[in-house]
């Protein structure tokens, strides 16, 4: 193993306790509500639908969709992240498959699922371009795709920038993107009907966030820009559409 995976590997047994700090903190707690309200919001109605939570994570959205008898797979890198989802799903009652495995290569069959999701995961994952190849070739013709990114233009970013600078390993890995790249990259990968919307407009403050978080949906119903968090959805084309070249609707800038 090398000093590299070594280090990757000590990043993600510490994120769960990360998780929980980032959750007890205000502006955890209004974030998350913005970004994960934003991602239902897309999601829409979710009963018996096939559903996969790529990076689940330790399974706060996969959870919360299975209490609305969605079908619902999560599956994840970290060991420590689906024992995690795994408690969370017990706690809660709730029925979640969780399986171990990566966005590259994801342990699927072809056209299993109505619905694919992936929250901040491409901006992690080194082979962006085969990741969504896999979240489309696990998805059924006419399903459509969920992605949650880190906004390239925000105050957040800048901060993160300067993170990696001062040398986290985790933000030297990360890449941020606009509206219009995300957009182009899933219009690149074939999908179709795309809209990019965005979320979480304040600066990275608890004081921001409690101030600004009950207008922030309603600056994303107007514009992405300066957005920290925005959410793509699109469409796994039929036959008919690809043959029609259906492509990108609309990215709000």
């Amino acid at each position: 193993m090398t000093a590299e995976d070594t280090s990757e590997r000590d990043d993600l047994e510490r994120l769960p306790a990360a998780y929980a700090a980032w959750r007890a903190s205000t502006l955890g707690q209004v974030t998350d509500v913005l970004e994960q309200d934003l991602i239902l919001d897309l999601i829409g109605p979710p009963a018996g639908l096939r559903i996969l939570d790529v990076g689940c994570g330790d399974g706060v959205l996969a959870v919360e969709l299975a209490g609305s008898t969605a079908h619902v797979t999560g599956v994840d890198a970290s060991p420590e992240m689906i024992a995690a989802a795994r408690r969370r799903a017990e706690r809660h009652g709730r029925e979640v498959s969780l399986e171990l495995g990566k966005a590259e290569k994801l342990p699927f069959a072809t056209d299993m699922f109505d619905m694919v999701i992936a929250v901040t995961v491409l901006c992690f994952v080194e082979d962006t371009a085969g990741a969504l190849r896999e979240m489309i070739r696990v998805l059924k013709p006419g399903g459509r795709l969920i992605v949650g990114e880190l906004g390239r233009y925000s105050s957040w970013a800048f901060a993160r920038r300067m993170k990696a600078w001062l040398g986290s390993p985790v933000w030297r890995r990360a890449r941020f993107r606009s509206a219009a790249e995300l957009g182009s990259l899933a219009a690149s990968a074939g999908l179709v009907g795309l809209s990019v919307k965005g979320a979480v407009f304040y600066p990275p403050s608890g004081l921001a966030a409690r101030l600004l978080g009950p207008i922030d949906p309603k600056i994303g119903a107007l514009t992405t820009a300066g957005a920290a968090f925005l959410a793509l959805t699109a469409t796994k084309p039929r036959a008919s559409q690809s043959d029609n070249g259906v492509g990108f609707d609309h990215v709000r800038q």
